[in-house]
Order: structure tokens, then C-alpha cells, then sequence
């Protein structure tokens, strides 16, 4: 079942590219743009992440972070940031369990063994306030969130 605008979102403890845990309700406050990609070291993933790192004042100015997150483990995705580099935006793994906060959000794709390319806003009381899923070919636009989020 996919989570909605209005839904508790789920809690989650997750490592980041640098070996460190994240926990969504260790952000309340603030609100949460959880930017899911299906995987790591592909073109539309590289730049949905580069968005992110290219926008993080701008996004810190509206009291948001925003976590990027794939199925990737945390050496692939430290890697990864470093060949991008991005030095500040959190990119978490859901390598294992395989899925497990992707399925939580309802965005796991089984046949393909990850999730969704998905955007997910959770406001500061922890309450999903936005969501957007795209074709996996498609770049998610950064100007829509953040016109989401002045609004």
C-alpha cells in the first residue's frame, strides 16, 4: 500500500554514504524531502541527487533537508557521492533489509528489486504533506518542490 498525503509518515533508521545513521524522527521540526532513486551510478539518478546538493541553502531557507535514498549500500553510495560531489546532502542506503523502508513507503518495485523515483515531503510533525512519483526515466523537476514548499 503507498503511503498519502495525510499518513503518519513511517520511521526509519537508515545509514548514510558516510557509515552514520539517520533517523526521520530525529528531524522533527523541520520538514524532510525524501528524494528516492532507483540506483545509484546512472545519469538521471546522478543529476535528481546533484539537484538536491546544488539546492541545499535554498532548501535549508524553507526549514527542509532533504535525504537522497536508494537501495545501494553505503560503500556504493559513498563512492558515489564523492565521483558527484556532493559533501553535504545525506544519501542513505536501504541495501538491508533489501527494500525494507522503500516497501514501508509502498515504493518498493519487486520486479525490479528497487524503488520507485519518488519524492516525498514529511512536515516538521512528521506527517507526509507531498508526494510525487515519476517514471524512472524521468528527472524530477526541483523547481516543483520548491515552489511546494514556499507555498
Amino acid at each position: 500500500m503507498t503511503i498519502k498525503v495525510g499518513d503518519r509518515a513511517p520511521d526509519f533508521v537508515l545509514k548514510d554514504n558516510r557509515n552514520k545513521e539517520a533517523r526521520l524522527s530525529g528531524l522533527r521540526g523541520k520538514r524532510v524531502l525524501l528524494s528516492w532513486h532507483p540506483l545509484a551510478w546512472t545519469g538521471v539518478c546522478a543529476n535528481q541527487m546533484k539537484a538536491l546538493e546544488a539546492n541545499k541553502d535554498l532548501l535549508a531557507s524553507l526549514n527542509t533537508v532533504a535525504l537522497g535514498i536508494s537501495v545501494d549500500s553505503v560503500p556504493s553510495k559513498n563512492a558515489w557521492a564523492k565521483e558527484l560531489k556532493i559533501a553535504e546532502t545525506r544519501l542513505l542506503s536501504d541495501f538491508w533489509p533489501h527494500g525494507r523502508v522503500a516497501r514501508l513507503y509502498g515504493i518498493f518495485r519487486d520486479k525490479e528489486g528497487f524503488s520507485e523515483r519518488a519524492n516525498i515531503v514529511v512536515d516538521g510533525s512528521g506527517t507526509v504533506a507531498w508526494i510525487k512519483v515519476y517514471d524512472i526515466p524521468e528527472l524530477p523537476d526541483i523547481e516543483e518542490i520548491i515552489w511546494f514548499l514556499e507555498d
